[in-house]
């Protein structure tokens, strides 16, 4: 059997560093808010080339906290793309704020940025992109738009860590980047862990008030905040897993490569680009008989996923809030998209495996 994916297997090169990091933890007894996290902000700031990283608990979390920070209008509106995986419209709701569903390339999955100015109002705040599957959005016009009307941008690097478009890294975009360490991430913790990246002081310093309850003084709260604190036993994961991002992402890259050029073009690849550096955290195919394909290939003894099986337009969650609009494109992505496997621990002859079974798939 080919695991879509195996987090044992695949944090296996790091067991060793984790295992003696974790026993300087315990030995420390410093828990919360300590010299790990700290040093996994410089870090992870330095990586994505910006002047500030603030550690919190989620990926959710850097987004809610991130938009929060900017204190944009209540009701106001944040363009996001409509095939987004719902955390990224629970951070606008969440604020007190109005998604504005644009949809996507049907090429590249991301928001399409022609559509963009169409859809902004005088009542429009800010966009928040998503980079999804591992492909940065095509910022310059984006970031072009956003300064033509005024808007804030977010960026929703959730699986996007070390992805480029012309040679600037995800998160050193817009006003904010907000990052997931969700353990299947190509830069993955052993549990929940987010952060957001920014190169403005006045934002990071805010955010960390925010997510302390409100508080740089312990007992002393400035504003009314959260709890969303990075751990440190995460954190200190994380420095060591973040010294092997590069290699994880060539090594799912060269992955993405053997599906490039073995599969057959009856299987929608995804789009490959000048000037964008894709870092293949998903790497989905399209085929109209998804279903099918699925089944066929678990009876081969593959095993996959679906990023995402439900638009959120059709989330019961969204019932009263977005339920009403029309999202073709999108809904044409959700019901055809497969991923496959690409994880760290694959090796070059399971994906070989993988494309022979898949090319055998009747037509």
């Amino acid at each position: 059997m080919i695991e879509y994916e195996n987090l044992t297997k695949a944090n296996a090169p790091f067991q060793a560093e984790y295992e003696t990091a974790f026993s300087e933890f315990l030995k420390r007894g410093y828990y919360i808010l300590g010299n790990s996290v700290s040093k996994f902000e410089a870090e992870f700031a330095q990586y994505c080339n910006t002047s500030h990283c603030v550690g919190v608990a989620s990926g959710l979390d850097a987004l809610v906290l991130g938009l929060a920070a900017l204190d944009l209008p209540q009701g106001s509106q944040v363009i996001v793309p409509s095939n987004t995986y719902i955390a990224t419209i629970l951070a606008i709701v969440r604020n007190g704020l109005v998604p504005v569903l644009v949809e996507p390339d049907l090429r590249t999955y991301n928001i399409n940025p022609d559509l963009i100015e169409k859809s902004i109002t005088p009542a429009t705040s800010a966009i928040l992109v998503v980079h999804l599957y591992g492909k940065c959005c095509d910022m310059g016009p984006i970031l072009a738009t956003a300064k033509k009307h005024g808007l804030r941008v977010v960026e929703d690097c959730a699986q996007a860590h070390g992805a480029r478009y012309k040679n600037q890294l995800a998160g050193s975009f817009g006003d904010i980047g907000a990052f997931s360490f969700y353990p299947t991430k190509n830069l993955g913790a052993l549990g929940d862990a987010g952060a957001i990246t920014t190169s403005q002081p006045d934002l990071s310093q805010k955010i960390a008030v925010m997510r302390n309850y409100g508080s740089r003084v312990k007992y002393y709260n400035e504003v009314v905040g959260w709890n969303s604190r990075l751990d440190e036993v995460q954190a200190a994961l994380l420095s060591i897993k973040l010294r092997s991002l590069n290699a994880i992402n060539d090594h799912k890259r060269t992955l993405a490569r053997l599906y490039f050029s073995g599969l057959k073009d009856s299987f929608i690849k995804p789009v490959v680009e000048d000037g964008f550096h894709d870092v293949y955290h998903i790497f989905n195919v399209r085929h109209p008989r998804r279903d099918e394909l699925r089944e066929y290939l678990l009876k081969n003894e593959v095993k996959t996923e679906i990023h995402y099986p439900v638009s959120p337009v059709k989330q019961q969650a969204m019932r009263g809030i977005i339920d009403h609009l029309q999202t073709p494109i999108a809904d044409e992505i959700h019901s055809t998209t497969l991923s496959l496997p690409i994880s760290f621990f694959h090796t070059q002859e399971d994906i070989k495996h993988v494309i022979e079974i898949m090319n055998r798939f009747p037509e």
